[in-house]
């Protein structure tokens, strides 16, 4: 059905309206993107340099052991779920709760941080012990360490035989994915760096390494540190994501919206156009009538 031009006028004005927001939400996550994108690759220093301590403690004591590495027997899993409070983030929010679903049992334990998919996790039938959702942009080190030491206390009692989380990874720009990160039971194994550098000690070149009081102790308080870590790099990692998916949604969306305003403006100026064209056949007829 054809639209008359005043109908046309008001829809282009809405759409320029609406790609102005659009505009203006994809800058701003623009912005948030390279802020936490920074703040994401600061912290990987010292989550590597915990790792590498780890790493080099079991690979010098290769007969140490951690209630922390020790599986727990069992087959109930507690997981923390990352996802955004708001909405507008492309298939962020989506992604996780399919991943979710496919990879979680619903009657085990889930600590979520973020109140996006609140409604929908426990409309499956998710077991989520955190009556009130943590949010994902106020939440800080110290708060997803809390929920970390949640999960630990449960596998250190035996309550729980896994500590994981699902959280977005940040691949580049354009590309995000769900994944699970295991926490507990912690699974160190020597590097292939430092398998060199135990080669080269045994060839002379050592550099011996004292662990005081003694490395099992050592590693038993580097491992929750580590796990905390993690948590909070994946955090970190997750909120990138999302400002990431929300600058590609948003640009989209301004794109459609260009898209669409350039060819209502076509179609208006095809129906002035035509307008136009009646005035002047009507007044030529009533001219040649007179």
């Amino acid at each position: 059905m054809a639209q008359s031009s005043q109908e046309l006028r008001t829809r282009i004005k809405s759409v320029n309206s609406t790609r102005k927001i659009t505009k203006a939400m994809e800058m701003i996550a623009n912005a948030k993107l390279l802020k936490q994108r920074y703040k994401m690759e600061c912290n990987r220093e010292y989550a590597q340099r915990l790792q590498d301590t780890c790493d080099e403690i079991v690979a010098k004591n290769p007969g140490v052991e951690s209630r922390f590495t020790k599986p727990v027997h069992g087959n109930t899993k507690m997981t923390i779920i990352f996802c955004s409070d708001l909405g507008l983030c492309g298939g962020y929010n989506a992604n996780v709760m399919k991943f979710a679903r496919e990879n979680l049992n619903p009657e085990d334990p889930c600590f979520l941080i973020g109140t996006a998919l609140t409604r929908q996790l426990k409309e499956e039938g998710f077991n989520l012990i955190n009556e009130e959702p943590m949010s994902s942009d106020k939440a800080t080190f110290l708060s997803i360490k809390e929920a970390v030491r949640k999960g630990v206390d449960l596998y250190e009692k035996g309550e729980i035989s896994c500590l994981q989380l699902i959280y977005t990874r940040f691949v580049n720009t354009m590309t995000f994915r769900s994944d699970i990160d295991i926490l507990l039971p912690c699974n160190i194994a020597p590097t292939e760096a430092m398998k060199e550098e135990l080669a080269k000690s045994e060839e002379g070149e050592h550099i011996e390494t004292l662990f005081e009081p003694d490395p099992e102790t050592i590693l038993n308080q580097l491992i929750p540190m580590m796990i905390d870590n993690v948590a909070f790099a994946d955090w970190m990692e997750s909120t990138t994501a999302e400002q990431g998916s929300r600058r590609v949604a948003m640009k989209t969306a301004t794109d459609n919206a260009d898209e669409l305003s350039q060819s209502l403006l076509l179609e208006y100026n095809k129906v002035r156009q035509a307008n136009i064209t009646q005035e002047i056949t009507e007044i030529v007829g009533g001219s040649a009538a007179v």
